[in-house]
């Protein structure tokens, strides 16, 4: 498994379609190197995606509304 390190430098755009939330972002993708752990040698792949509190707060406020356009379109149970 390929890890990374994105930093998500500006989102421009988000939609969803056929249950998948799309996001156009500008980001800066760079390969990370493997980390061994010092207790047991193993190492464990992880990616690491950050960005300023801005940004978070303009995804944060894209997903909501991203989520509540599909809640609008899910079929309302009667209990």
């Amino acid at each position: 498994m390929k890890t990374y390190n994105i930093e998500v430098q500006k989102v421009k755009a988000m939609a969803n379609g056929h249950g998948l939330i799309h996001a156009r972002i500008d980001a800066l993708v760079q390969p990370q190197p493997a980390r061994r752990d010092a207790d047991n040698d193993a190492a464990e792949p992880h990616t690491l995606l950050s960005m300023s509190e801005a940004t978070a707060r303009i995804l944060l406020l894209l997903l909501k509304a991203q989520l509540a356009e599909f809640d609008k379109r899910k079929a309302k149970s009667r209990f």
